[in-house]
């Protein structure tokens, strides 16, 4: 499970729709509709807000903005808590160094799935995180699995 604290606008098509997916899958298991992936570590941040689902729920409605704006269609109906008004739940903190590993970990993925997107995106000094993140000074996540 890739729960990307980069903007979605960042992601390529594989990332985009696999993050879709996974997205999906962590809010099933916060609604308690699985028993799969509970213990999933990347689940921590969301679980430790004040409001998970509704986290969540805007963590996968930035998601579709950006598949509308690329022409694909993400059912928005399967998002159990979307925010009604387009305002963000409290945003989750995410330290510089944890964005940092991400983006160097979609900078490898992009090199080898879509060599154009990789070239573009690779220029970027700062890359922007998903809406429902604020950066913070600090270390990689305790959660975090890829290797730095």
């Amino acid at each position: 499970m890739r729960l990307w604290s980069l903007h979605p606008r960042h992601l390529d098509r594989q990332g985009l729709t696999g993050c879709w997916r996974e997205s999906l899958l962590a809010q099933a298991v916060l609604a308690g509709r699985t028993t799969g992936y509970r213990s999933h570590p990347q689940l921590e941040r969301f679980r430790e807000h004040s409001h998970p689902l509704p986290a969540v729920g805007a963590y996968l409605g930035a998601l579709a903005v950006e598949a509308t704006a690329r022409g694909y269609r993400f059912d928005r109906t399967r998002i159990d808590e979307a925010p009604s008004d387009g305002a963000l739940p409290a945003r989750i903190p995410v330290h510089d160094a944890q964005l940092a590993l991400e983006w160097e970990h979609l900078l490898a993925k992009l090199e080898q799935r879509d060599p154009d997107r990789w070239q573009r995106e690779r220029l970027l000094q700062t890359p922007e995180p998903h809406p429902l993140f604020t950066v913070v000074p600090g270390a990689v996540a305790s959660w975090e699995r890829a290797s730095p």
